[in-house]
């Protein structure tokens, strides 16, 4: 079993940025690709970028590609996306999790151990 715990959420303007940090605990962190996702209210978690366990792949939603970054440290058992050029659109939990298999996916069902979240907030 894998813990994930998000943090670096907050409240900036629009242009802005911000760097989340999903950090891990448990089972071998390097051995699974890993993913975040966001959800706003009223909407469906929603898929923004996911990297392979190594960090050599890398792929993104059509919304975050240019402005965000997912990346990882392998040895702090930390994965971060680093998000710049905010919009307000941009609100939402964000949510990291395990991909669950070697495959890529963007479906939320295709991942697991979710962590709790951090608020991410872009005022106009």
């Amino acid at each position: 079993q894998v813990q994930l715990v998000e943090s670096g959420g907050g409240l900036v303007q629009a242009g802005g940025s911000l760097r989340l940090s999903c950090a891990a605990s448990g089972r071998t962190f390097s051995n699974w690709a890993m993913g975040w996702f966001r959800q706003a209210p009223g909407k469906e978690r929603e898929f923004v970028a996911a990297i392979s366990w190594s960090g050599g792949r890398t792929y993104y939603a059509d919304s975050a590609k240019g402005r965000f970054a997912i990346s990882r440290d392998n040895a702090k058992n930390t994965v971060y996306l680093q998000m710049n050029s905010l919009k307000p659109e941009d609100t939402a939990v964000y949510y990291c999790a395990i991909r669950l298999a070697p495959s890529e996916s963007s479906r939320p069902s295709d991942f697991g151990s979710w962590g709790q979240g951090t608020q991410v907030t872009v005022s106009s």
